[in-house]
């Protein structure tokens, strides 16, 4: 492992607006791909590699010693794979996210939902050799941007916390949900594995997911979805009925909406634009939720970038409906439920596998402590 100094135009280490920059590892086994990685990343005066590592053993050594906020890792080394060292590599960044920049990415659909099942906060593919352009750069850039800093809480745990936004909880509806209705953007696979590791009973209830992919990725998913659940999920179509126990998932194509058709309940696909403007979207689902099944519509809002999910949110609270929320700390980002949270939608704010303990307790007795 080699610590990359910064261009000399990058060395006061500060941003244009005067905010510390975020702080970058890059891992790939090519020592082109590093160079280029590095050029790229410190051409922008608000980013920064601290430090380059050829394999994933390196990377875990300077992890020890050097505070990141990302990690850029290659998924396809000759010394070990990058999916099997991700779980390890997040622990010892305390608090670092990981940003997937590697040809995997792009060739095979299921290595990408394999890592972002794993924990990545998101997946890029990287240019083949000779190709690294400056569209790369500014696409490698936003994404960086928009994953942001890690928290300082998981980086230093000793220390005194960060103030926190003050949260006021939403009083729980006394009605037996009849519907979960999962919401989930990026860091969202990795929630939802949490999620259903500890919802292991049956419900007899229907659950549907919006998980923002592109269509490709979406039968992936599905198959991700139902080894980490044990339940059948399925990528819908318009129409479909709604069984309780399988997990209707979202295509990368159209909302996820359900409507009441004599008296059974059933899909419908909907590709008008969502106030967020996401293809698919929370919120239509949440409305549609909160239509058919009123009181007894349960959503859970987990990791995500923006604000998707807080229209519907709405909807379903005046219905009578309940909303739970992902917390700060296990979010990769706290976008998507922050809005809800700080909206005081949400009846909890908790880690997923928490969240999950709370739906199977009030399925099974009627309680939500």
């Amino acid at each position: 492992m080699t610590a990359q100094p910064a261009m000399q135009a990058r060395q006061s280490g500060v941003g244009d607006n005067g905010a510390d920059p975020i702080r970058l590892l890059i891992v790939d086994d090519s020592s082109v791909a590093r160079a280029v990685l590095t050029r790229m990343v410190q051409s922008h005066p608000d980013l920064k590699v601290v430090a380059t590592a050829s394999s994933a053993g390196e990377a875990l050594d300077a992890l020890k010693s050097v505070p990141v906020d990302i990690v850029l890792l290659d998924l396809e080394m000759p010394t070990g794979n990058g999916i099997a060292a991700l779980p390890d590599i997040i622990a010892a960044g305390k608090g670092a996210r990981v940003l997937v920049v590697s040809t995997g990415a792009d060739e095979g659909a299921e290595s990408t939902v394999r890592a972002l099942a794993a924990g990545a906060a998101d997946t890029l593919p990287k240019p083949i050799a000779g190709m690294f352009g400056g569209r790369f750069s500014e696409v490698l850039a936003d994404r960086v941007r928009r994953i942001g800093r890690a928290s300082v809480a998981e980086r230093e745990p000793d220390s005194a916390p960060a103030a926190a936004s003050v949260i006021q909880l939403r009083e729980v509806s006394n009605c037996i949900p009849t519907c979960l209705a999962i919401g989930a953007s990026t860091g969202g696979l990795h929630a939802l594995n949490e999620f259903f590791a500890s919802l292991t009973k049956p419900t007899g209830i229907p659950i549907l997911i919006t998980q923002h992919l592109p269509t490709l990725f979406m039968p992936h998913f599905a198959r991700q979805i139902a080894a980490a659940s044990g339940r059948e999920a399925r990528v819908v179509q318009d129409g479909d009925a709604l069984i309780p126990d399988r997990i209707h998932v979202a295509p990368g194509t159209a909302h996820l909406c359900v409507v009441r058709r004599g008296g059974d309940v059933r899909i419908k696909l909907d590709t008008r634009r969502a106030p967020s403007g996401c293809l698919p979207s929370v919120d239509p689902m949440l409305a549609s939720v909160a239509e058919v099944y009123g009181r007894g519509g349960l959503a859970v809002v987990l990791s995500g970038m923006g604000r998707d999910g807080l229209t519907g949110s709405h909807a379903l609270a005046a219905a009578g409906g309940v909303i739970l929320a992902q917390d700060q700390f296990s979010s990769a980002i706290w976008g998507m439920p922050r809005a809800v949270a700080e909206a005081g939608l949400a009846s909890a704010v908790l880690p997923p596998r928490d969240l999950a303990r709370r739906v199977a307790k009030r399925l099974g007795d009627g309680a939500w402590k």
